[in-house]
């Protein structure tokens, strides 16, 4: 057991169980995109390890561009507020756009993100996320993931790109954080 694993109350989500999810979500996504060349967009830093997993199991052409937001900074919940720390680094306009997002929790920055990139032109803009939080949305934030792998409940997740205070994202598996470790925030 390693330092990282001490930290986790329970494993909630197996690599088994991931790289099964992910399989089937790639598959999804390439059936859904087999001719629309879809231009692929991670949400940096937490989607990284979900997203390149997921092009891997899309065996169809597709464009890779990344954005760095953040609404947490090293908080367990969001501010509200949407900070752009990486913008695209090309044009999505006239093209089909994937948001591939690690989390969908309050619903604030993908409901940012998806009105942002909507006006800058994209053909069509689906999301894709590997975890949903229903439970936790913003009062008046609709939001609902297009592909989705798993719906979690209230507690605090790491582990497969997820962190808390930029630590936990490279355990192989979901687990939930033991409270005490951010409790005093």
């Amino acid at each position: 057991m390693n330092s990282m694993d001490r930290d986790i109350a329970r494993v909630l989500l197996s690599e088994e169980q991931l790289q099964k999810r992910v399989q089937e979500l790639g598959a999804q996504l390439a059936h859904d995109y087999e001719t629309l060349n879809p231009t692929m967009i991670c949400i940096l830093k937490g989607a990284a390890i979900f997203y390149t997993d997921l092009l891997r199991a899309m065996p169809v052409p597709c464009s890779m561009d990344f954005m760095a937001v953040s609404s947490y900074g090293n908080r367990t919940k969001s501010s509200g507020e949407v900070e752009i720390r990486k913008d695209l680094s090309t044009s999505i306009e006239g093209k089909h756009v994937v948001i591939v997002e690690d989390i969908v929790d309050s619903g604030f920055t993908l409901s940012y993100l998806s009105r942002m990139l909507k006006a800058r032109g994209a053909k069509s803009l689906k999301l894709c996320t590997l975890l949903d939080k229903p439970s936790r949305r913003a009062p008046g934030i609709t939001l609902k993931a297009d592909y989705h792998g798993f719906e979690v409940g209230n507690e605090f997740v790491v582990g497969y790109g997820l962190d808390y205070a930029e630590k936990y994202r490279n355990l192989p598996y979901i687990g939930i954080l033991k409270p005490e470790i951010y409790e005093n925030e």
